[in-house]
């Protein structure tokens, strides 16, 4: 079957389409994205509104791009799958009525998803994709969980943050030392060239026993050193380096370590990293050291699927037919800008 996988949940525009097989496997046909971070740098942030319009300019010609990559027509297309949720309400229902209208129109069924589902099934796109069972560090914008996966749709939680997530922190971190949008891969740039053991700074719940996160108070500890520094404006060029150094490292040593540990706790040896922070090199190179010492194995998805894009939906569209799930027929829909992440877990907190 031919899935069409669409995403729109805040700002990126994706449009993918990817063929399953008889036996379990597929490939990813062609993808196409478009990025607003442009058009949003000038406010600080993604502005709602503006989000929306620039999906419904988007969404036709991407879609099209796909088609012509992939050499398909959309009288192939088997199933359209789209993000449900959460995410920006406005931007969702771009994607969501131009799904279903499609849909209706093609004859075809809808796969509504949960948006994290697309980041947690993306590594199986990459070369050497992993195999079920295995636990999924999953860091994406304000998400930041440990999750068992046995299987699609068999998920259990293990961890999660208890405050501010990984992405937001690394947000909110670069606001403080002046840094544009989006702040976190330009914390992480600044960082490569600030000095080890100038600041120390915490590493919230390290040894807390358990699998959970909490990155609000590392976040407040930069605010501390940088009003002792005399304010943001007031930083040099290397302090600025030498805190997002320290910033980042405090951050990447709990995820490196609350990772192992819970690999450890589920007697697994596959990692599976995803989300937009799973870009972050300094975060890949520490879990390739860890795994190499523990042996066990990480699993990356791509760099160009790191952040939101079609083909993670499109592949968890697919995997849902394929396992068994029940598709919808295409007309009427609802979004899901708040989409509880409990709604998909099979337990809680398993022993």
């Amino acid at each position: 079957m031919l899935v069409l996988g669409i995403e729109s949940s805040c700002d990126e525009t994706g449009v993918a389409l990817y063929r399953s097989s008889a036996d379990g496997g597929g490939t990813l046909l062609a993808h196409a994205l478009h990025s607003q971070v442009a058009m949003h740098e000038a406010y600080g942030g993604v502005v709602p509104e503006l989000a929306s319009r620039d999906h419904i300019r988007r969404i036709s010609p991407l879609l099209r791009k796909a088609l012509d990559d992939s050499g398909c027509t959309l009288a192939e297309v088997g199933a359209v799958a789209y993000t449900q949720g959460p995410g920006l309400a406005g931007a969702l229902l771009v994607g969501a009525a131009f799904a279903e209208a499609l849909a209706a129109a093609l004859g075809v069924p809808t796969v509504p998803l949960h948006h994290l589902e697309g980041h947690l099934l993306s590594p199986l796109l990459s070369r050497t994709p992993p195999r079920f069972p295995f636990v999924a560090l999953l860091v994406s914008g304000g998400h930041t969980q440990l999750m068992r996966v046995d299987g699609v749709g068999r998920y259990s939680l293990l961890g999660e943050t208890l405050d501010d997530a990984a992405g937001e922190a690394f947000d909110k971190t670069a606001k403080l030392l002046g840094l544009g949008y989006p702040g976190g891969p330009a914390l992480a740039a600044l960082a490569a060239q600030g000095r080890a053991d100038v600041f120390k700074l915490p590493r919230p719940m390290l040894h807390s026993g358990d699998f959970d996160f909490s990155f609000s108070g590392l976040k407040t500890a930069v605010l501390t050193r940088v009003r002792e520094l005399g304010g943001t404006a007031a930083l040099s060029e290397q302090q600025r380096a030498d805190l997002a150094h320290a910033f980042q490292a405090a951050i990447v040593e709990v995820l490196v370590k609350k990772s192992a540990a819970a690999l450890r706790a589920a007697g697994l040896r596959q990692l599976v990293v995803a989300g937009g922070v799973g870009a972050n090199r300094e975060l890949r190179r520490q879990l390739d050291a860890r795994a190499a010492r523990g042996r066990f194995a990480v699993f990356y998805p791509e760099f160009e699927f790191c952040t939101d894009n079609g083909a993670m939906i499109a592949l968890a569209g697919a995997l849902r037919l394929q396992a068994g799930s029940e598709a919808k027929v295409a007309g009427s829909f609802a979004v899901r800008p708040r989409w509880p992440l409990a709604d998909l877990l099979v337990s809680e907190r398993p022993a």
